[in-house]
């Protein structure tokens, strides 16, 4: 008998994702079983309570998927979940904790694409604010964008130390060169938009970052991001399918571009859904976090 496809789900909320659910359904996972409140001393022994069941055809039929909300907390689920392989007894892991390392992933390539379209400029030559910086979309957006060269800021929207201890944080975990901000006020925001590249907002939905006011005195932004799908948008007049339109408020003398929420949501899907896909079709295990996804995101938008 064919042995069927199985999931678990590993999250230490309350919850499971119902888009992690969805998506994993619509990639042909047969099973999919959910973990709630997992703790990362959990993982290891499920990992191999998952590995040793199956043998080594049925693992090739198994993954493990690391939700949550703190994209440290998964990432060190990954690793603790890598480390319970016993080869030829090894299964692969995604981890993509509240999405944001699709999301996120999606985000850059796709900002990244319009300042190469728009502008010729590569990631390493820009300077880049990430408003709602200490978020988990954030963060990620933030790692990402350092790792490939910008010059980053997490911009956080009450504390300037909270910007900076999760900058510092990041940058030991993973290398990169993050730095921290604080932008209360509009004359917050105006002050630190001074001599900036790109914009990357994943604040709160629902709420406007950058008013009109804020971005008219943008002289030197090229390309805008906003992963807001709530009205109103996060970055006033970004529209929600905009991929490379002129950003309305903003002083262009540069040219400023915008992308909407649902032109990276696009990506995003695709992303997420290709990943968990690899993880039944490959001859080997994968593991998975935002740097798969950047570079699968990217392999796609070359195809858009």
């Amino acid at each position: 008998m064919a042995k069927r496809s199985i999931l678990h789900m590993l999250d230490p909320m309350p919850n499971n994702s119902p888009f992690d659910v969805n998506m994993a359904l619509d990639c042909d996972f047969d099973v999919l079983m959910p973990y709630s409140n997992v703790t990362l001393d959990n993982v290891y022994g499920l990992t191999q309570d998952a590995i040793f069941s199956r043998g080594p055809k049925g693992v090739k039929k198994t993954g493990i998927f690391i939700g949550g909300r703190d994209i440290g907390v998964a990432v060190d689920m990954l690793n603790s979940a890598k480390n319970a392989m016993v080869p030829p007894f090894e299964v692969s892991v995604f981890a993509d904790p509240s999405g944001a390392f699709t999301t996120a992933a999606a985000l850059v390539a796709c900002v990244e694409k319009e300042l190469k379209a728009k502008h010729n400029k590569k990631l390493k030559n820009c300077k880049a604010l990430v408003f709602g910086g200490t978020g988990p979309v954030g963060i990620a957006t933030g790692v990402i964008a350092s790792l490939a060269g910008a010059e980053t800021v997490l911009v956080d929207h009450l504390s300037a130390e909270t910007a900076a201890n999760i900058a510092d944080e990041y940058n030991r975990r993973f290398g990169c060169e993050l730095t921290g901000a604080v932008a209360t006020y509009d004359e917050d925001k105006i002050k630190l938009l001074e001599g900036v590249d790109l914009v990357f907002c994943a604040a709160k939905a629902g709420i406007q970052i950058l008013s009109p006011e804020v971005l008219s005195g943008c002289k030197q932004l090229k390309v805008a991001g906003d992963v807001n799908a709530v009205p109103p948008a996060g970055i006033a007049g970004v529209q929600m399918n905009d991929f490379g339109a002129p950003l309305t408020h903003a002083n262009n003398a540069d040219n400023a571009v915008s992308i909407g929420p649902l032109a990276v949501g696009n990506i995003k899907y695709k992303v997420q859904h290709a990943l968990l896909d690899s993880m039944l079709t490959g001859d080997k295990p994968v593991y998975l976090d935002f740097r798969a996804a950047y570079e699968k995101a990217k392999e796609i938008l070359q195809t858009e």
